[in-house]
């Protein structure tokens, strides 16, 4: 879209004292919701959102620059390990409206919500870890969803004001690629409660990495903690000469150099692996499929960085409180 004249370089966007009310925001579709995150949630609705996810413990948002680059497995196998210590309640919310894959990668397609007198129901996978997603709204898998921005919102703030997640330590919000609707308002809706932070997700070669510094300046603007970034299809070893290939060489030095570059942490890198794609198509967890897999090794070690990042995270509110 061609920039309004006077535009300021970068869209001020949420969480910017010039948020709506610049000289280029006349006209934006998403000005009424960049004025709002400005100022915050309307209070009663804060208050509503506060009391609903009260019990949660830890929040964090999956986000990707570009899509194809394995955010909703990374969510999905997230939820999986995470969920594997028994003591932990672990929600997943799938906000990608119009491309929602976490019950087909979950192994609960077809499945319907629910509703009591304490909101809607999540869709359990396991007795201590439940799912939310647009996808249990479709008639059919095949359904497209065509809307407009103010009624994917609305979606939105429903699922985090009328879903019953319970106690839960790790709500795990799979995002659509990118840096709109979507993506302002869960930071906008959350800003009520709290978020520990934001995983990112990437490929090695640069037409991914160039996305994902847009996403990463996204967590910046609008004040999301960025926990770390993953790089996935990180090569590729075959099962029986074990040669590595690269199959998405990183030509700029992949996701390591970025984040050097832009002071963030790597998490790691996830090497590519047949099997991941078919656990997927399956409904399966890759982590209990090929415990033995290096990919899986990379997930676990991921996976326990974000952990310890979230309990730190923790400690250090409980100090400032």
């Amino acid at each position: 879209m061609a920039e309004a004249p006077g535009a300021p370089e970068e869209c001020p966007g949420t969480g910017s004292a010039q948020a709506g009310k610049a000289a280029a925001c006349q006209g934006c579709p998403n000005q009424g919701l960049c004025v709002a995150g400005a100022a915050g949630p309307d209070p009663a609705e804060a208050a509503e959102l506060r009391a609903r996810l009260r019990a949660v413990r830890h929040t964090v948002l999956v986000l990707s620059g570009k899509g194809g680059v394995g955010k909703s497995t990374f969510s999905a196998l997230l939820a999986h390990g995470l969920a594997a210590d028994e003591t932990k309640q672990v929600a997943l919310l799938d906000i990608d409206i119009c491309g929602p894959s976490i019950p087909k990668i979950m192994g609960l397609e077809g499945e319907q919500v629910h509703q009591s007198g304490s909101g809607w129901s999540p869709v359990y996978v396991e007795e201590n870890l439940g799912v939310m997603s647009a996808g249990f709204l479709l008639s059919s898998p095949d359904d497209a969803v065509i809307w407009r921005g103010p009624k994917k919102n609305g979606l939105i703030k429903q699922f985090l004001r009328d879903v019953d997640w319970g106690e839960v330590d790790y709500l795990i919000v799979d995002t659509p690629p990118g840096t709109s609707d979507e993506h302002l308002s869960i930071v906008q809706y959350l800003s009520a409660a709290h978020i520990d932070g934001a995983v990112i997700i990437t490929t090695p070669q640069e037409v991914s990495l160039q996305d994902v510094r847009k996403e990463i300046n996204f967590c910046r603007k609008v004040k999301l903690p960025i926990i770390g970034v993953v790089e996935n299809m990180s090569g590729f070893v075959c099962p029986k000469c074990k040669n590595e290939s690269q199959i998405f060489p990183p030509t700029t030095g992949g996701a390591e150099k970025m984040c050097q570059n832009l002071s963030v942490s790597l998490l790691g890198k996830v090497p590519l692996d047949p099997q991941i794609g078919k656990s997927c198509d399956r409904g399966q967890s890759f982590l209990a499929e090929a415990p033995e897999s290096p990919a899986t090794l990379s997930y676990r070690n991921i996976i326990q960085k974000i952990h310890e990042y979230c309990e730190h995270h923790h400690l250090q509110e409980e100090k400032i409180m």
